[in-house]
């Protein structure tokens, strides 16, 4: 399953990419061109996530549980696959519910962090995905200086909690006011 597992896993990748320049374009600009991708980020988004399920499925076969658990290594891709799939489901749900409306206002702008959230999270999976295969990267450099060695498991400091939290109050509270400010 493993081969089949390594082929899976670009197709997503290569879509949440694409769809995350997409977003970012369209956050920049109001332009035809942009609107015109706009117009195809919903079905991309929903492809994206197909095979998103599909990779992350063959993936949860490649080892029984047993061992891939027993790692630090495998847990925390396990994690961060999760992770991944369910942010991105996320980022679909709020292009498809709220519509043309997420392009308004401060809202833009917060489509264009958690477009860039969300690659940043696929390119942390895809490492230590690569470093279960014996394919390292320097990403994986990069997390060792902000404070996280991807061979130990991967636990939220509490500090790390309470900044998540902040971050989720300013960024509810600038929905609250944008939302005020077109009322």
């Amino acid at each position: 399953m493993a081969p089949y597992h390594v082929l899976m896993v670009h197709f997503p990748i290569a879509l949440w990419m694409t769809a995350t320049l997409a977003i970012l374009l369209r956050a920049f600009s109001d332009g035809p061109l942009a609107k015109a991708v706009d117009r195809a980020l919903v079905p991309l988004l929903g492809i994206s996530l197909i095979f998103g399920i599909i990779a992350f499925s063959i993936g949860l076969m490649v080892w029984p549980w047993e061992t891939i658990s027993a790692s630090a290594l495998g847990r925390n891709h396990v994690l961060t696959a999760s992770w991944t799939v369910t942010y991105w489901a996320a980022v679909l749900f709020v292009r498809w519910r709220r519509g043309e409306a997420v392009w308004n206002g401060m809202t833009r702008w917060i489509m264009a962090g958690l477009a860039l959230l969300g690659s940043a999270l696929l390119g942390i999976t895809g490492t230590l995905g690569g470093h279960l295969v014996g394919i390292y990267t320097e990403v994986s450099v990069a997390l060792r200086m902000l404070g996280w060695d991807v061979y130990t498991t991967y636990y939220v400091p509490d500090m790390t909690l309470v900044t998540i939290g902040v971050i989720a109050a300013l960024l509810l509270g600038m929905g609250w006011r944008s939302r005020r400010k077109q009322a």
